[in-house]
């Protein structure tokens, strides 16, 4: 049977090739390899993990040489597209937050459920986590990214830390199923649960790594507090399979971390700077601020490793990439008695003004269930007047810091706006706010009501037309 149409997929980090094959009434993936053990190592683990219960594609036609196969189509939508918001933003909605909780319930499924009569001699192109594939990862970050930057450094004594991290990476041996490529874009979201896709990498291996590599992922933009939140949920589910000693379990975690994201500069360096594939191109840049913020927490255990990586992310060409941002204001409303939001940028805060003093709405009954979006709370505060010379004096502070961020080149400013609930006064406030810093200096303005899990951006826009016009 001839499909109506055929339309091929963007696979942005393999050589197979994928196709949504479309006829009245059916939709399927096709799929040609280029390595017959590969495919071979897919097609087995997708039968062995539906025979398990798990969320994969059904393979529904395979080719007599091994090379094609027809599965079940999950749809459009990827993780990745999915939390496209909080990825965005920094502040993930209730949806998303579940989302994610239930991939790392899932995820702690496969691993565990999904290893257990597995054969894991069909996996390609190892059958384990072992020293063999940690050197080759480690060298694909040496040797693709590491010696691409043009720094100088001691191959001896880097050397000699690499065989510590790998160690201690291999004093946690397991016989769970490692996904290894455990990523948003590899997991795809069909009617309200997740799904996984291109685990035909996989091996038998330590869960620590598929956890390093979905919540440390360049890209995700996932926050201290949600990494802790997720990464208990997972550990929350992995104890119904297996002994967990939380306490143990974050301090090895640690060191994976490292080594996933070595690997995953490896892996950028060679598709991005030999391949020239842009995706990969455009994940470095957070790909080495999240190597930053790791390093502020790292284990002394590789001194000179740690050295050098601290050294490459000074590199004139990556401190470029942050000097051209632009600048970026995040304004937030909050309650009091959650506390103020968090700074992601790792500045450390910015302003935090106190809406408590203004005439509060919420007092009346008729506006418990209003915000400061709703047209009663606007016309409540307005007609009272407190919140205009307050809004001016706020005005007149962020004014002057957001000109001279601009003239300095900084990226990042935080605006916060606090009252009792967050709810009418903080909202209103931060809705001011942000279209006034919009209207007046053009710069982008993320708006977060974090009570309210809302999130908007307004955009950047060129301030010199509307002065002219």
């Amino acid at each position: 049977m001839q499909p109506d149409k055929v339309e091929q997929l963007t696979a942005s980090g393999s050589n197979r090739r994928y196709y949504r094959l479309t006829s009245p009434g059916i939709s399927l993936i096709g799929v040609q390899g280029t390595s017959c053990e590969e495919n071979g190592a897919f097609l087995y683990m997708a039968d062995h993990f539906l025979s398990k219960g798990l969320n994969v594609p059904k393979v529904v036609a395979r080719s007599d040489d091994g090379m094609n196969y027809l599965q079940e189509d999950l749809g459009n939508t990827l993780l990745f597209d999915f939390i496209a918001e909080g990825r965005k933003t920094g502040v993930f909605c209730e949806a998303e937050k579940e989302m994610l909780r239930k991939t790392m319930r899932a995820i702690a499924r496969l691993q565990v459920v999904g290893s257990e009569d597995f054969d894991f001699n069909v996996c390609y192109p190892q059958p384990e986590f072992n020293l063999r594939s940690i050197n080759w990862d480690l060298n694909y970050f040496k040797y693709c990214f590491l010696k691409a930057t043009g720094l100088d450094f001691q191959e001896d004594r880097l050397e000699s830390d690499f065989e510590r991290l790998a160690y201690i990476l291999l004093k946690r041996r397991m016989s769970t199923f490692m996904y290894r490529d455990f990523q948003s874009r590899n997991v795809m979201v069909k009617d309200g649960e997740p799904y996984f896709i291109d685990f035909q990498g996989g091996r038998k291996g330590p869960v620590y790594y598929d956890v390093a590599s979905f919540l440390w992922q360049a890209r995700a933009n996932f926050h201290q507090e949600l990494r802790e939140e997720l990464i208990n949920v997972y550990l929350d589910e992995l104890q119904n399979y297996m002994p967990v000693d939380r306490e143990a379990f974050l301090d090895t975690l640690q060191h994976f971390v490292l080594f996933r994201t070595l690997q995953v500069l490896g892996a950028y360096g060679f598709r991005g700077y030999f391949e020239k594939k842009p995706h990969f191109l455009q994940s470095i840049p957070p790909a080495i601020e999240n190597l930053r913020q790791l390093l502020k927490r790292c284990s002394d255990d590789y001194p000179y490793l740690i050295e050098v990586l601290h050294n490459m992310t000074e590199l004139k060409q990556f401190k470029e990439i942050s000097v051209r941002k632009p600048l970026i204001v995040r304004v937030y409303s909050f309650s009091y008695k959650k506390g103020i939001p968090n700074d992601e940028s790792g500045n450390g805060g910015g302003f935090v003004f106190d809406c408590r003093a203004v005439n509060n709405p919420g007092k009346y009954e008729r506006n418990r269930f209003l915000t400061g979006l709703d047209e009663p709370i606007i016309k409540f505060l307005e007609d009272d007047g407190e919140i205009f010379p307050f809004l001016e004096a706020a005005y007149s502070l962020v004014d002057a810091s957001v000109k001279r961020y601009i003239d300095r080149g900084f990226s990042n400013l935080m605006v916060c706006f606090g009252c009792t609930g967050g709810q009418h006064r903080s909202v209103y406030s931060a809705e001011r706010m942000a279209r006034h810093i919009n209207d007046k200096f053009g710069v982008e303005v993320q708006l977060i009501h974090r009570e309210q899990n809302i999130a908007t951006t307004l955009p950047a826009k060129e301030i010199e037309l509307v002065k002219k016009g």
